[in-house]
């Protein structure tokens, strides 16, 4: 007798784990077994839609899943041990977290009756990760696994998307149950509000109509709404000139005229002075963090505040709003172009004019290096340049990180991966493997430093067994370049502990080599773009190419961190001459980011 499909099947909660994943789409794992979470791995082998890859730390696991996530839209997941296996994922949750990358971690823990106890691995990894995750849960029986791996998959995909943490007692994935998958989920208090209110949307686009000086302030969460689209529309509608923060560099493309590049400490000077000089300031799904502001109490001092976001705890919690839009901001963008377009639009042509002038005048640059040197702006550059056009970044943290942000080309959304919030060393590699699981067709380039290389490169290994041709260039300057930078600037170069000694250990030629990579070694000027095109022909297994650059390059612009964005440098000791862009009266007002001179004025 055939099986009626609608009667529940025995399985053990291990099989409800891979029947679950399969039944929420997943297509890949990242993950590394252990004892808690081995009754999963048995069946996992079996099934012929879920793809397991082992990586080399936990860590990896979860940066990977990150990555995936973030170049396709969907929820990444990784899956570990107990204990110190759980505890390895930490850091990735906590990048997800600020970040807000949907994604879904699931833990083994040991069985019921020792939790509490201190056994053999145990960790309580539901505390550890309550701050730094979006939920988390605990299940001890079987039967309620595939509810709580449903609800988690959507609660970490829905609302202000995030990371959610399934920790499994052994037990429960011995035991045998009825697989029942759910048909609704119970989340009481769980509602998050996608549609934005009608009310704040005209208040919205009153304001916009009434603003000579606006400036939209795009953060990683039209990224994550993939609101691009509406995002551009606006745009064309109203020409108000854009500013998107490093979360955000892919959601609006650095070639259209209003594009003003990144703010804050180390944005462009136009995306820095136009917040600063702003009347109006529309910010969609940003938080108003420290590093765009710099020193709060000083930003942005003549301009209204529209501040919409997914999250309503993220409204007023920096900066006060005078038009809060708690909703989704694709539809809120929407929202804002159905209200404008039969609407007349004041002339802001002068504002533009302005900006355009800035953009030109103090467009991100380099110094020369020494003679014999290479400059690491000028190879990001080139890497940017000789990409194919589908080509997804994806960088590490530090120096190199912001010369990406300013020098590669942004053009498309989820083509730009970075870890913004925590600023985590060692993301580059695991999340452009995950980054290219996901995009198996387009070409993957991570910019790494070499100190950020030397925390996570293992995971090299697995994208040569696994066939995952990511691209890692290191930009190797021998030192921690962000740290050494600071002690240049501020600790009278006294360069405590930032020497890698990256020039004679390690040899990372050979050290990619032996992780199954095809590696390079360029110190020659005249090399690079040959070996950009050689890694660019590679699709059969990884690259490494390691560029040795100037040590004492420096990231220009910049604003001392708690200082006022009116203090940004951009080059040591030299600063932008902001009266040259004064031409209104009320520029000159008190607090303000330009003061005009009389003689500016006449």
């Amino acid at each position: 007798m055939a099986d009626n499909p609608r009667q529940p099947r025995l399985m053990t909660g291990a099989q409800m784990i891979v029947a679950s994943l399969e039944k929420l789409g997943v297509d890949v794992v990242f993950g590394l077994p252990g004892g808690a979470i081995m009754p999963t791995y048995d069946p996992l082998m079996d099934s012929s839609r879920v793809r397991h890859i082992l990586v080399r730390h936990e860590q990896g696991a979860g940066h990977a899943a990150e990555g995936y996530a973030v170049a396709t839209g969907r929820v990444g997941v990784c899956m570990a041990t107990s204990g110190p296996g759980a505890t390895n994922l930490v850091t990735a949750l906590y990048d997800a977290y600020l970040d807000s990358v949907p994604m879904m971690a699931i833990t083994g823990q040991v069985g019921s009756s020792l939790i509490g106890t201190d056994g053999f691995q145990e960790a309580d990894i539901r505390g550890i990760t309550m701050p730094i995750t979006k939920h988390n849960f605990l299940v001890t029986e079987a039967a309620k696994i595939p509810l709580a791996l449903a609800e988690a998959h959507h609660i970490a995909s829905t609302g202000r998307p995030g990371p959610v943490l399934v920790d499994i007692a052994k037990n429960a994935q011995q035991e045998t149950a009825e697989f029942v998958w759910p048909k609704q989920y119970d989340l009481p208090g769980y509602k998050p509000t996608v549609r934005p209110h009608s009310r704040q949307i005209k208040e919205a686009a009153t304001l916009i109509r009434e603003a000579t000086r606006p400036v939209l302030y795009i953060g990683g969460g039209v990224a994550r709404a993939n609101a691009a689209h509406e995002l551009m529309r606006l745009v064309e509608l109203t020409d108000i000139p854009v500013t998107t923060t490093l979360m955000a560099r892919d959601v609006f493309p650095d070639s259209h005229p209003r594009a003003l590049g990144m703010p804050g400490m180390h944005g462009s000077v136009a995306a820095v002075g136009a917040l600063q000089r702003a009347d109006l300031i529309i910010a969609v799904g940003t938080r108003f963090d420290d590093r765009v502001t710099g020193r709060l109490d000083t930003f942005a001092p003549l301009a209204k505040i529209i501040h919409a976001d997914v999250d309503p705890a993220e409204i007023g919690k920096n900066r006060h709003a005078d038009v809060p839009i708690v909703g989704d901001a694709r539809q809120t963008l929407a929202r804002l172009v159905e209200s404008l377009s039969d609407k007349s639009m004041p002339d802001i042509s002068a504002w533009n004019s302005q900006l355009d002038a800035m953009k030109q005048v103090y467009a991100p640059s380099w110094e020369e290096p020494p003679a014999g040197k290479m400059s690491p702006q000028w190879v990001i550059s080139r890497i940017g340049e000789l990409a194919p056009d589908d080509s997804v970044f994806v960088t590490g943290v530090g120096q190199h990180q912001m010369w990406a942000s300013h020098f590669l080309p942004h053009t498309r959304p989820h083509t730009w991966l970075t870890s913004g919030g925590a600023g985590t060393m060692g993301y580059c590699v695991p999340a452009a493997m995950g980054a290219q699981v996901g995009r198996p067709d387009s070409t993957v380039w991570g910019i790494d430093g070499d100190g950020c290389f030397q925390m996570t490169n293992q995971e090299l290994v697995t994208c040569a067994l696994n066939g995952i041709p990511v691209k890692i260039a290191i930009i190797n300057n021998n030192v921690l370049g962000m740290v050494r930078q600071w002690q240049n600037l501020f600790y009278d170069q006294r360069y405590s502990q930032t020497d890698l000694h990256s020039d004679t250990l390690p040899d990372f030629v050979k050290l990619a080599e032996a992780l199954g990579c095809v590696a390079f070694r360029v110190t020659d000027k005249d090399k690079v773009d040959e070996v950009i095109e050689q890694a660019n022909a590679i699709t059969d297994r990884p690259v490494v190419v390691e560029f040795v650059v100037h040590k004492d390059a420096m990231v220009w612009p910049m604003v001392a961190a708690g200082t006022s964005n009116d203090e940004i440098k951009i080059a040591q000791g030299l600063a932008p001459d902001w009266g040259e862009y004064a031409e209104e009266e009320e520029l000159s007002a008190p607090g303000s980011a330009v003061t005009a001179t009389s003689e500016q004025k006449d």
